[in-house]
């Protein structure tokens, strides 16, 4: 008789994995050469294959896969169609879902989130409770961190990306996919070229702040735009 295991929604049929012990449903599929953790758990149609591991109180749920020597661990989580692959990494509350891609010897780390069809990958680091997004890519030797939040049609190398926080509003800027460079303040989020052509003052008033507020707004455009200019000068060379 099968051994039965709430996964939190009822009961299933599910065993204990032979290297690490933790529970495997039935359904789900864990090499032999995999380590599941004592309380870590797979379930769903998840896949770990080859040396990955998934150990602390981590879940792999859903279609995912975690394979080659990718770490799941603490209280993270890898489900939907999400990938975690290479030497890659997903660690304490972060999450990996929807057809997200983690590969190589990127890491997920803290509260971040990655999301939709987003790819993590080369050396790159998303972490604290930045959010990476859409189509988003995230690679080279990146490091998005803190509140920034990445989407659309981002590309992500190195020093491509800008984050921080001014008039009380998280706000962040990456050049996107095919050139140009696109900045999320607060709950806007439009290409650069868009925040150069509107009144500060009124878009200020229009989102309950006063028009003294756009001092802000003026001080993170220039930055980016410094930045913009920086890489183009940078492309000249």
């Amino acid at each position: 008789m099968d051994d039965m295991h709430d996964f939190g929604s009822g009961p299933v049929p599910a065993h204990r994995h032979p290297n690490g012990g933790g529970w495997v449903a039935n359904t789900a599929r864990v090499d032999p050469t995999a380590y599941v953790g004592p309380d870590a758990q797979v379930y769903g149609d998840a896949r770990v294959s080859g040396d990955a591991r998934v150990y602390g109180s981590a879940r792999v749920y859903g279609s995912a896969q975690v394979d080659g020597d990718a770490r799941v661990d603490g209280d993270a989580r890898v489900y939907g169609s999400a990938r975690v692959s290479g030497e890659a990494g997903v660690y304490g509350d972060a999450r990996v879902y929807g057809s997200a891609r983690v590969s190589g010897e990127a890491g997920v780390y803290g509260d971040a989130r990655v999301e939709g069809s987003a790819w993590v990958e080369g050396s790159a680091w998303v972490e604290g409770s930045a959010w990476v997004s859409g189509d988003a890519r995230v690679y080279g030797d990146a490091r998005v961190e803190g509140s920034a939040w990445v989407e659309g049609s981002a590309w992500v190398c190195d020093g491509g990306l800008l984050a921080g926080r001014h008039g009380g509003y998280p706000w962040t800027a990456y050049r996107v996919n095919g050139g140009g460079w696109w900045l999320r303040y607060g709950c806007e989020s439009h290409p650069l070229e868009w925040w150069q052509a509107q009144g500060l003052p009124a878009l200020s008033v229009q989102h309950g702040e006063p028009p003294e507020h756009a001092r802000w707004t003026r001080a993170v455009v220039a930055m980016v735009e410094a930045m913009a200019a920086a890489h183009e000068g940078g492309q000249d060379e």
